[in-house]
């Protein structure tokens, strides 16, 4: 029963030394007439009688109407262990009712449920606030930068640079990671927290986070925005992004406290030492993390390592088969030439696709392009060399058609065929403007091979050259009477051969 104010009690003993009656009292104190007869019964007891004495105080008055019984002085209710239950209720399901019933199970002459609950309460406040806050095994992750940063300095010229400390501790059992890092950057954050995963051997079901521009873009009460990159993280890991609201550090209490502790148990045991890498840095970090995870804690009289082994090792999500490999993302359209621009060199999608709104993802090795969440396009990734890196099967018919034909090639075509047919079809495009003006003629030219025999193809190119024939009509016209099978004997009044390769009769003289 919740007891009354002394000065409740006190009020009581004046009104009844003035002569009012218990149901008077009640009235005028606005308490229950039951009440006011307990409280003082208890003053008769105890021989209290008004006026009390001025020296008494409040807590002699109420140790003298509230005196403990033999029981409750000699200790005989037996006393939970508060700290096994505080980590109990970490456990996903475990509530102080269950707890309750498993200690009245082993002690039938136990605490009531809410005289046990009064009690746990009362013990867990005098735990530092970082602790009241009640997070189940393997269901939070909190990461964060420390404020503070180290220095590190180049051997060669003495430069110094600021490293990040990243930070990582789980919610239930305090375990904690950190490392350093150069910056705070998109492509740190996200291989801290692969090799954060790493560490911890497991993925916990959610990832807290601050509001830094590296894993939120638009940082919202309501409805933050996470990093596209940082949500594919989370989806390869199978974790959830859960964003801290914007000026609520109480949202992520426990990494807070877990940058204090980094900073008091590793940075300023560092402050004195010099380091040349960042790997030097690291190395130097690691042992002195060990300690700080080994130590065991005032009040629960366990370590973080322990408790992480208990708690939060056997609940967290198993890691992937492989790491995260990083992969940006960046948001274009395709221009006219059906191509997108990554790092100073353009790749090609399919030409549907023109001036839509698609989604680059960009790795060391490859290019990744996505249109409504389908790939619609990947390459292997290339130097900024404002080259091109083109796919057929993204470009039109007419481009394709041009694409697939080059003059090199048409004069290998020509050449398994016969001599007089490369030297026809390189006449053909040196005697036009652009030699893809003569594509279309050679390609004829070519086929006619199925239909006439390569035999008959080399005769007709040889008798084309002789009459300065320059079309696939004349070749064909050729093909078709069967000149290329008749005798030719030459007259006066033909024309010369005029090729590059026939000297003449002019280079005798």
């Amino acid at each position: 029963m919740k007891r009354l104010p002394m000065r409740k009690i006190r009020e009581a003993l004046r009104l009844r030394a003035d002569g009012l009656s218990g149901r008077r009292i009640s009235l005028s104190l606005s308490l229950g007439r039951a009440t006011i007869s307990d409280y003082l019964r208890r003053a008769d007891g105890a021989g209290l009688t008004w006026p009390v004495p001025d020296d008494l105080s409040d807590g002699d008055l109420e140790r003298m109407l509230f005196a403990r019984t033999a029981g409750e002085v000699s200790g005989s209710y037996p006393q939970p262990d508060w700290a096994y239950l505080h980590q109990e209720l970490r456990r996903k399901g475990v509530t102080l009712s269950l707890l309750w019933e498993e200690y009245r199970s082993v002690y039938r002459d136990g605490y009531g449920y809410s005289r046990f609950c009064e009690l746990y309460t009362r013990w867990e406040g005098r735990l530092s606030p970082v602790m009241r806050q009640r997070h189940p095994a393997g269901e939070r992750l909190f990461v964060d930068y420390a404020g503070a940063t180290m220095d590190v300095a180049c051997p060669q010229t003495g430069e110094v640079r600021t490293a990040q400390l990243f930070v990582a501790t789980l919610g239930a059992s305090n375990y904690t990671y950190v490392e350093a890092s150069w910056a705070q950057t998109l492509p740190d954050w996200i291989s801290s927290h692969v090799r954060a995963f790493e560490f911890f051997g497991g993925v916990s079901a959610q990832v807290v986070c601050d509001n830094l521009k590296a894993g939120v873009t638009k940082a919202c009460f309501y409805d933050p925005a996470i990093n596209r990159t940082y949500g594919d993280m989370a989806r390869h890991y199978d974790t959830a992004i859960v964003p801290a609201r914007p000026n609520k550090p109480k949202d992520k209490a426990k990494v807070e406290g877990a940058v204090l502790l980094v900073e008091r148990w590793i940075m300023a045991r560092l402050r004195n030492q010099l380091f040349f890498s960042l790997d030097e840095l690291n190395a130097a970090i690691r042992p002195l993390l060990d300690q700080l995870n080994s130590k065991v804690t005032r009040h629960l009289g366990a370590s973080r390592k322990d408790l992480f082994e208990k708690l939060d090792k056997p609940a967290l999500k198993p890691l992937p088969v492989e790491p995260y490999v990083y992969a940006q993302w960046k948001q274009c359209r395709a221009g006219l030439d059906y191509h997108i621009d990554i790092g100073r060199h353009y790749y090609s999608v399919p030409h549907q696709l023109l001036k839509q709104k698609l989604w680059a993802r960009i790795t060391a090795r490859t290019v990744e392009v996505y249109f409504k969440g389908k790939r619609v396009a990947a390459h292997h990734r290339s130097s900024g060399n404002r080259q091109h890196s083109t796919h057929k099967d993204h470009m039109p018919a007419n481009h394709r058609f041009k694409a697939d034909w080059t003059p090199e090639r048409i004069r290998r075509q020509a050449a398994r065929i016969g001599t007089n047919t490369e030297v026809y079809v390189e006449v053909i495009m040196r005697e036009r403007r652009h030699p893809e003006q003569g594509y279309r003629s050679c390609l004829g030219i070519l086929r006619l091979a199925k239909t006439f025999g390569r035999e008959r193809l080399e005769a007709a190119c040889e008798r084309a050259i002789e009459i300065n024939a320059r079309s696939y009509t004349s070749l064909h016209s050729i093909l078709k009477n069967g000149l290329d099978r008749q005798p030719r004997t030459r007259t006066t009044d033909e024309p010369a051969i005029t090729h590059p390769n026939i000297r003449g009769a002019q280079y005798f003289h």
